[in-house]
């Protein structure tokens, strides 16, 4: 494995200059500190350097401009505790690092990590425009990212929910109802996840032999442009539910077809993903599929821990759970309500 000494050959400088800079000694200037990792990173120290540590670190990174984490009621926050609750009895020293898109432009994934000593990281809420989603691809850091999926990187793992198994889920509850006319809204394809769901609704539809076309389905980026733009639309043309990319959109979607005069689940059937705690508060409540956040949490840190002990894992997945609650109806149920 590469040792210091190489770096400093590579470079044409000394040991200990090399040493001082991996180790941000003050009197390194920050433009040769920036080559020395650079040049670290190119000859693979990274791994050699995480074994010399007495105390492992690893980061949870935070794409802060896309997921809220902070708060109790914030989608992340169950995450981040379900990955502590096993990575810091394991011995591992935790850090919850928040970054967005200028950050990353500014610092290599790998050079970030070996700059402040982490072994590896699990990776929340980043779309496929950060920068360092391309950083993953050739990535030497073992690194487990929620809802993202890279391929042909031995070093990373994606872990999640069974997205397709979701929407089947869904679908054999509305088919079972008696809807066939079923209609799909989405925020914007820009994740990875949204982009799966959107595949798994389109093959759940044909898988229980119900036709889907452009007409029947809805993405944008802003929800309110998204309700606004396609729901008017799809209770227009007589669809009799909606699936929802997550919770957000199905609750936006329940309070738009009470201002528009349509009773939910009588007069249309409107089905979340993700059982946020609006589905809850949300009148009525919301069908849902739930997300079990703390055991999500726990399987971040069981992908990287498998990383981190050389086993390539690729990818780790929670079994779905519709939640029925009060949102979904028989089409049967809304006639006989309507006669």
């Amino acid at each position: 494995m590469t040792t210091i000494q190489d770096i400093a050959d590579k470079l044409g400088i000394s040991k200990s200059t090399v040493s001082k800079a991996l180790n941000d000694a003050p009197d390194v200037s920050e433009a040769l500190r920036k080559q020395v990792l650079e040049t670290a990173v190119a000859l693979d120290y990274t791994k050699l350097r995480r074994y010399k540590k007495p105390v492992k670190k690893i980061c949870i990174l935070i794409e802060k401009e896309n997921i809220e984490y902070e708060e109790p009621h914030h989608f992340a926050y169950d995450i981040i505790m379900g990955f502590r609750q096993l990575a810091e009895p394991a011995g591992f020293e935790v850090e919850t690092v928040a970054v967005d898109i200028d950050f990353q432009k500014n610092t290599a994934y790998d050079i970030f990590m070996l700059e402040h000593d982490y072994v590896g990281s699990f990776v929340l809420g980043f779309s496929l425009n950060d920068p360092w989603l391309k950083d993953f691809d050739n990535s030497k850091t073992p690194t487990a990212l929620f809802d993202n999926h890279i391929t042909g990187n031995l070093s990373t793992a994606y872990v999640g929910i069974d997205n397709d198994e979701g929407m089947d889920l869904m679908l054999s509850h509305l088919t079972s109802l008696g809807h066939r006319k079923i209609a799909y809204l989405s925020g914007s394809l820009g994740s990875y996840v949204l982009k799966a769901r959107h595949s798994a609704f389109v093959r759940a539809m044909h898988q229980h032999g119900l036709v889907t076309d452009f007409e029947n389905i809805g993405c944008s980026y802003y929800i309110s442009e998204c309700i606004e733009k396609y729901l008017p639309k799809f209770l227009e043309s007589g669809i009799t539910a909606v699936v929802c990319s997550h919770d957000n959109i199905a609750s936006a979607a329940v309070t738009k077809c009470k201002q528009l005069g349509y009773k939910v689940p009588e007069d249309i059937s409107i089905v979340g993903f993700d059982d946020l705690p609006i589905a809850t508060s949300t009148s009525p409540k919301l069908t849902t599929v739930i997300q079990d956040r703390i055991e999500l949490g726990k399987s971040g840190f069981f992908a990287l821990s498998s990383l981190l002990n050389d086993i390539p894992i690729s990818t780790f997945l929670l079994h779905s759970k519709l939640i029925i609650r009060e949102s979904t109806s028989s089409v049967r149920t809304k006639k006989s309500n309507n006669l």
